[in-house]
């Protein structure tokens, strides 16, 4: 018993003492230690340098014998310049650049200079290939090439020429390659190991998608589109309404200095790995991403505000390479952007990298649905709109993207254009982006297809339903318009300045049985829409369409036209405002309460002069004009609507040049304007930039009095041959848009 209670264990009483505070200062930094052996390598700019020297074994007492007599490496030549074989054939050429660039699935040739003639049968080299920190041959991130049809790795190698010490090595990535910048060793293998080059940045090389090459997944048939939607530098974003379109020209500047390097720190800074960046639906989701900064400090910060004096105005920029260029440098967001900017330097991001990419404009783009197919506005008793519970809204436009690519993921015959959108709108698995979706698969109805594809059906088929509200908060649907939404989607037509209808790619005529289907399959899929079935109306009103420039009176006419054998009587309301271009209004300028009285099938109109002190002060950006007028036919109480949206427009950047017009002979650009208004235009930026011939640059002026002239002049030096344009624009805040263009066709 005694030894029984000695084994008893003494009993720990609680310490009184209150536990330690935590360390002080900043906890640190969570690493991968302890879950993974290293961590995943997801930046192109960290890149692990090869030793010059890798022994087969450990050295004797006197260390490694002389390898004097062994082949050595005198010089590698990358066959860079422009005029060369390399970027010729690979369509680079345009690249303003020091190195290398190359296309995936095609070969490129490197010429090796030994210390003696090369002996195929006696010696044995290899050219390697790196990219990233730790590459490895497992994840493809290191890729030794050889010259012999016996010893081939998954990069084909072969000697094209071989004369005395110089070797001429051709080499092929396979088409499902890692896109980016590469570290290029040669190695020769000698009885004691494996020497090599040493590590020099100028023969680092860059490798693109290939839409030139069929085993490409970016693969496009049509020479005349895939030139149009890789190497074209120029391009057009429409804007204004759908029956009074307007342009916005803009330098994509995909081959601009430094751009390159910029896309792949984008991709970097959102922490893609590495092995994942030969995927194009990849590389497009997380790019979709990372051009806005809203949940990952990404590239563009967007704002509708008006205020943009922490930034540059969207309406300002005149190219994408200014707001990349400043991104990588910085590592900061840019201010500021709208759907048409951040459209656009996606654009740049996509060719830049070798995928086929397209601007498309939506006129009377859905938003703020929640995922249904109806986009609300509610009417009080009398058929005025209720401005107060009307909460949906619709975008005069919005601009996304177009990038072509198969579709492995999806069944056969989705692959193709794919939309994404870089414009935070919703989110996408928890952040804000969209896309790549299937354009096929949104006009078919195909909504459970990745990526976002009913967010995008959305936006093209919404119903736009108009609400009676009653007193007691009840409402009940007056009026369906199954036609406003998705009017009109354009982009710019391959080969020339002239816009492209493509309307028919998202969905099918309205009205057709085609369409009914497909706007059934979307309900299956969650994408509700208003089932009411309401009586024709025999009234009809019409807003007809008005081109009013800034600063103008104008005439604003309302017709009512009848189809019925009977007088009829209609209480009307026209509201006009000042709206956003989102459809957010801003304020009110106008309201009349007419009422017309209709004999059997006949038309009436009713006018109304607008001077344009009645809008003036309360414009906006980009000056839009909405005007929604609603009437309630007296005999019947059915409720009929029209609506229109007014684009003001701007008064024009006028540019001229004088010079010889060719490649490094000086020019003079003059961009001059006249204030054609009475006030004082106040802090003014004029910004102009010209693919391969002009780097942006930008002029301030704190004041131009009304009636007065502006003249700027800015020499440049082209750098290119062959067509582009010159871009100007003038952005302040009291007036948004203007701009001027002019076609150069510069000669060697």
């Amino acid at each position: 018993m005694a030894d029984a209670d000695a084994a008893v264990p003494p009993v720990v009483v609680p310490s009184s003492a209150p536990p330690p505070a935590p360390p002080g200062g900043a906890p640190p930094k969570v690493t991968h230690h302890g879950r993974v052996a290293a961590p995943v390598a997801s930046s192109n700019e960290d890149t692990e340098e090869l030793p010059e020297f890798e022994p087969f074994g450990a050295p004797g007492p006197r260390g490694f014998p002389s390898l004097a007599e062994y082949l050595d490496i005198s010089k590698v030549d990358m066959m860079k310049n422009r005029a060369e074989i390399n970027h010729q054939q690979h369509h680079t050429d345009r690249f303003n650049t020091n190195f290398l660039i190359v296309r995936r699935g095609q070969e490129f040739q490197v010429k090796i200079t030994f210390n003696r003639p090369y002996d195929a049968d006696k010696d044995k080299f290899a050219v390697e290939f790196g990219i990233g920190p730790s590459p490895q041959f497992s994840k493809r991130t290191y890729m030794p090439v050889f010259p012999t049809p016996e010893r081939q790795s998954p990069w084909a190698g072969r000697v094209v020429v071989a004369a005395g010490p110089e070797v001429t090595m051709g080499i092929t990535p396979t088409a499902d390659a890692i896109v980016g910048r590469y570290r290029l060793y040669v190695a020769v293998v000698t009885p004691y190991g494996i020497r090599r080059t040493c590590t020099d940045v100028s023969r680092d090389l860059y490798i693109l998608y290939n839409p030139w090459v069929k085993e490409d997944v970016v693969f496009l048939e049509d020479e005349e589109e895939r030139d149009e939607c890789v190497l074209n530098e120029s391009g057009v974003i429409y804007h204004g309404t759908w029956d009074d379109i307007a342009e916005r020209n803009w330098n994509f500047g995909q081959f601009d200095f430094g751009v390159l390097d910029a896309c792949l720190y984008v991709m970097d800074r959102a922490g893609m790995p590495i092995v994942n960046r030969g995927d194009p639906v990849k590389m497009a989701r997380i790019a979709s991403a990372m051009l806005n900064s809203r949940d990952d400090d990404g590239v563009l910060v967007g704002s509708w505000s008006g205020d943009y004096s922490y930034g540059v105005a969207p309406t300002s920029w005149t190219g994408s390479t200014d707001i990349l260029l400043s991104y990588y440098r910085t590592r900061k967001p840019v201010g500021y952007a709208q759907c048409w900017v951040y459209a656009a330097v996606f654009n740049s991001f996509l060719r830049c990298l070798g995928i086929p990419a397209r601007v498309v404009t939506n006129f009377y783009s859905a938003h703020d649905n929640d995922g249904n197919l109806k986009t609300d506005i509610i009417l009080d008793e009398n058929g005025r709109i209720d401005r107060k519970n009307t909460r949906d809204s619709i975008w005069n436009y919005h601009c996304w993207n177009e990038c072509f690519m198969a579709r492995a993921d999806l069944p056969t015959g989705f692959g193709g254009w794919q939309a994404v959108d870089a414009t935070p709108q919703e989110t996408s698995d928890g952040m804000f982006r969209c896309g790549p979706a299937s354009v096929r698969a949104i006009k078919h109805g195909e909504l459970c297809f990745p990526f976002d594809a009913a967010f995008v059906f959305a936006e093209v088929n919404s119903d736009v339903v108009f609400h009676s509200r009653k007193r007691d908060g009840t409402m009940e649907v007056v009026k369906v318009k199954k036609d406003h939404v998705g009017r009109l989607i354009l982009t710019k037509a391959t080969g020339s300045y002239d816009s492209r209808d493509i309307t028919e790619l998202y969905k099918f005529p309205e009205g057709s049985v085609e369409e009914r289907t497909v706007l059934e399959k979307g309900e299956v899929y969650g994408c509700a829409r208003d089932q009411s079935t309401l009586p024709e109306a025999d009234v009809e009103l019409r807003l007809p369409a008005l081109e009013v420039a800034v600063g103008d009176d104008f005439e604003l006419c309302l017709e009512a036209v009848s189809r019925s054998g009977e007088s009829r009587t209609v209480d009307a309301y026209i509201t006009g405002s000042v709206v956003y271009y989102t459809g957010v209004t801003s304020a009110d300028f106008l309201f009349k309460t007419p009422t017309l009285e209709l004999e059997a099938n006949q038309s009436v109109k009713e006018l109304w002069q607008v001077p344009a002190r009645s809008y003036m002060k309360k414009l906006v950006e980009q000056a839009n004009l909405h005007f929604i007028a609603t009437g309630k036919v007296k005999e019947t109480g059915q409720i009929i609507t029209a609506m229109k949206v007014v684009a003001l427009h701007m008064p024009k950047l006028s540019i001229k040049v004088s010079g010889l017009n060719k490649v490094n002979e000086l020019m003079v650009a003059t961009v001059d304007f006249t204030n054609p208004f009475s006030l004082v235009l106040e802090h003014v930026y004029v910004r102009v930039e010209g693919a391969g011939v002009l780097s942006p640059v930008f002029k301030y002026y704190g004041l131009i009095p009304g009636g007065s002239r502006m003249t700027w002049t800015e020499e440049f030096t082209p750098r290119r041959a062959g067509p582009t344009r010159l871009i100007a624009t003038l952005d302040c805040a009291a007036l948004r848009q203007v701009s001027g263009q002019l076609e150069l066709d510069v000669q060697e």
